[in-house]
């Protein structure tokens, strides 16, 4: 690869885009644009990765290592500098592929009225909510062929995790959830596994920016959870895909002082609410007033509604949540 191609490579990829690609995030604003973190390159205990986008470079204060993006993608990947730019390349095809998979995946969804029956059946009717998540379908044995003629090569579906090792498409009669840096799919059939993720993280929490304005926040499970309150008005509701949050989605609950309605599934050996409990009191920890909403025994925020539960119900359970 050519000097100016390797420049072109750097300009394509802003340093702080690909660092937040992988779950990294700053912790303080400093002046000129710069930002401090914890260094992912060592087990670091305090913010010490400095990171001046307006340069695109990098330097950790603990590690003393330091450079542009090449050369955290190398220390970061473990990799040498042919190898690292080979992959920063194929990254650069990735990053516009997955909206494009979406799109494709939402033009599906009414092509096929066995998905949105089961949409029907899962309490998403709404046009509204539909286009607001994006929700698409993936038939499967079409995405493959569609993308490879627009160009992309087989090679980046495959490390993307769209097309398996023996070149079939990866979600087969799922309903598909657009994410952050993701794919969600949700089976329709009883005879796959229900959940399926691409290769990667999960990451930060759903529809964080247009939830993190309120002051009261409702953390669910599950997607179908989130649809069916989003979709009865309950506009700060926000999902962490498990009841197990990540660092980053951690971080983000605790950016502000709010009240956290924990309104995890009422599990029939109480696991659900077992992790509530142990988490609103990691959140206690960190200042913020978390309160555990009781479902009924069996259900979750989906189920509830699906079963004939209004918003006015949901509202008297949030009313009666217990710290």
């Amino acid at each position: 690869m050519s000097r100016k191609a390797i420049d072109e490579l750097k300009r394509r990829i802003p340093l702080l885009d690909y660092l937040q690609a992988h779950d990294w995030r700053p912790v303080r604003r400093l002046s000129g644009g710069r930002c401090m973190g914890l260094c992912p390159l060592h087990n670091d205990h305090k913010p010490s990765l400095l990171v001046d986008p307006n340069k695109n470079l990098f330097y950790c204060y603990g590690c003393g290592r330091g450079g542009d993006l090449i050369r955290f993608a190398e220390l970061y990947h473990q990799l040498k500098f042919p190898q690292t730019l080979e992959l920063l390349r194929q990254w650069c095809q990735l990053t516009p592929l997955l909206p494009a998979t979406a799109g494709f995946y939402r033009v599906q969804l009414h092509r096929h009225s066995d998905a949105v029956a089961y949409l029907h059946q899962r309490g998403l009717r709404s046009p509204e909510l539909i286009e607001h998540m994006q929700i698409g379908y993936a038939p499967g044995g079409c995405l493959r062929a569609w993308l490879m003629e627009l160009g992309y090569p087989l090679s980046v579906l495959c490390q993307a995790g769209l097309v398996s090792g023996i070149g079939y498409d990866t979600y087969m009669h799922r309903i598909v959830f657009p994410l952050e840096g993701n794919l969600y799919g949700r089976s329709i059939s009883a005879s796959a596994p229900p959940h399926r993720f691409l290769p990667g993280t999960k990451g930060g929490l759903y529809s964080w920016e247009q939830v993190r304005q309120y002051p009261e926040v409702i953390l669910v499970e599950g997607l179908f959870d989130y649809a069916v309150l989003w979709q009865a008005g309950f506009r700060n509701v926000t999902c962490s895909m498990g009841n197990h949050l990540n660092s980053y989605q951690f971080r983000q609950l605790c950016d502000g002082v709010r009240t956290v309605y924990l309104t995890f599934d009422a599990d029939s050996n109480g696991c659900g609410q077992q992790v509530a409990e142990r988490l609103a009191g990691r959140l206690r920890e960190h200042g913020l007033n978390a309160r555990r909403v009781s479902l009924p025994d069996g259900h979750d925020p989906n189920s509830f509604f699906v079963q004939g539960s209004d918003a006015q119900q949901f509202q008297r359970l949030l009313e009666a949540a217990r710290p």
